[in-house]
């Protein structure tokens, strides 16, 4: 008899064989779904409903793409509130582990499918791939577009593009605070304990923190539009960049971006693009009569120290090498370095002209970020923090072999599963791009656009370098297929890509 047989009854070993796949089966099927369609069916419907924004706008204005956002709007709350009802007897006291890796891919997935419909079925009347391609750089906020003549589309399509950034950006600080810690997704469960409590609940904790955070934004974003209106700025140009820069998202009304803005303009997003790059739950904890947490945060030490550096270092080169005036040089290069560094993707002039050494700081420094817990793409930089205390570490035990050498990030021990954690996110970014690279290569794509196209599509941060994709042009010469490669990098790239892959194992659908 066959060694697989566990008794002398055939009939028994078939029976507990199925009934061993009967379990197994079992298990796969007791994932529920039912909460996760439950939240993207209101996160749909609420999409749809900001659709009635742009709507006024024209409606207001007398543009014809009036109908277009009534349409969108209604096709959206539909759809939202029928899979909303669908769903409705959904117990939402708690998710699992897995309900929270789904919801958290999920929802970056179905929402630009529904923010993209203005753009197809209205103007700029562009096919479906452009049309995801710019809805999902909008809710991503990487500000990459494929969209030319910004200047004639309608206030409603412009406004439209501001707030799915302005949506994606705190969105993307709520899924920070309160889903990736839990997840241990890259090394943020560091931040578990950082100004909310982060144990228990899934869902009531992300409404704690949306609610908490969502004040801070919103005043933020309203002291740009008069900062930006008080320097000469058009209220409608200022409404839609203060929506943008405020995510750090960076599409513009423009194609020129910020090249026919004056001056003061530039000191002005500046400034909003720099305080957008720290964590929110620091301005939080300033509302609440705590200050010293912002000042003792050493990962925003570490960011305004690399910002400063790189700013000086630009300004100096741009004049005594390009031989630009002082304040010429130092607003050109504050404003870009960063734009650039927080991956919000304006600019005011061409700087892929400046020279080798600028183009390749811009591409590098695109890589690094802004901090954890803000509306920043990219690595950030709280992860090269601890990349360096381990490596400190790792020296000091070549010295001293004997010696207990402990990581530490802002005078706390830092485990091996952080740093394993942290480990793990730079080899998956590393890995990824050069797959995109190649992919992208295959394309057609020349070594440049394929190169940096795949570095700002995964750091979210917009623009790319080369006389197609840098910051003179846009995405739209690129083929079709290149468009849904770089769509899948920006989503994975924004949810910090261990939340997308760990959905394609076959051990996150069996546990």
């Amino acid at each position: 008899m066959p060694v697989y047989f566990k008794s002398q009854n055939i009939s028994t070993d078939l029976r507990l064989l199925l009934d061993s796949l009967a379990v197994k089966g079992q298990a796969l099927a007791m994932i529920d779904f039912r909460p996760v369609g439950y939240i993207i069916g209101l996160l749909v419907a609420a999409l749809g409903l900001t659709m009635l924004v742009p709507f006024a706008v024209d409606f207001l204005s007398g543009a014809e793409s009036a109908g277009t956002f009534a349409l969108c709007a209604t096709i959206t709350v539909v759809a939202g509130g029928l899979l909303t009802l669908s769903t409705a007897n959904a117990r939402l006291d708690s998710l699992s582990l897995q309900q929270t890796f789904l919801l958290t891919t999920s929802s970056w997935l179905v929402l630009p499918i529904f923010g993209a419909l203005p753009f197809w079925l209205g103007e700029p009347n562009a096919s479906y791939t452009d049309a995801f391609f710019e809805a999902m750089s909008g809710l991503t906020t990487t500000g990459s577009t494929v969209f030319s003549n910004l200047d004639t589309l309608p206030k409603g399509t412009l406004l439209w593009r501001g707030l799915m950034q302005w949506f994606g950006g705190v969105g993307i600080i709520v899924v920070a605070m309160a889903f990736l810690p839990t997840l241990k997704v890259g090394g943020m469960q560091i931040f578990r304990s950082e100004g909310f409590d982060t144990i228990g609940k899934v869902l009531p904790r992300a409404g704690q923190i949306a609610s908490s955070i969502a004040v801070v934004y919103l005043l933020l974003t309203v002291a740009c539009v008069f900062s930006y209106a008080a320097v000469g700025m058009q209220f409608f140009d200022a409404v839609v960049h203060s929506l943008t820069t405020v995510a750090t998202g960076g599409f513009s009304n423009y194609d020129s971006s910020f090249a026919g803005f004056g001056g003061g303009v530039e000191y002005v997003a500046t400034v909003f693009m720099m305080l957008a790059s720290l964590p929110f739950i620091r301005y939080v904890q300033m509302l609440n009569g705590s200050a010293q947490p912002l000042f003792r945060d050493s990962q925003v030490w570490a960011f305004f120290g690399f910002w400063t550096l790189l700013v000086i270092g630009m300004a100096l080169f741009r004049h005594f090498d390009a031989g630009a005036g002082a304040e010429g040089a130092f607003r050109q290069s504050v404003f870009n370095v960063t734009s650039i560094l927080t991956g919000t993707g304006y600019a005011s002039t061409d700087y892929g002209l400046w020279g080798a050494f600028p183009v390749m700081l811009f591409f590098l420094m695109g890589l690094v970020g802004g901090c954890a817990g803000s509306t920043c793409c990219s690595i950030k930089i709280f992860r090269f923090q601890l990349l360096a205390a381990a490596i400190r570490s790792q020296i000091q035990k070549i010295h001293s072999p004997n010696g207990i050498f402990t990581p530490r990030y802002q005078g706390r021990r830092v485990g091996e599963d952080i740093l394993s954690s942290v480990m793990a996110f730079f080899v998956a970014f590393m890995l990824t791009l050069a797959t995109l690279t190649i992919i992208l290569g295959l394309l057609g794509l020349d070594p440049v656009t394929a190169i940096s196209g795949a570095a700002t599509a995964l750091a979210n941060v917009g623009p790319g370098l080369g006389e197609v994709i840098g910051p003179s042009g846009n995405f739209a010469p690129l083929p079709d297929s290149a468009k849904w490669v770089l769509s899948a990098a920006m989503l994975i790239g924004r949810l910090e890509l261990m939340a997308v892959y760990v959905l394609f194992t076959a051990a996150f659908w069996r546990h």
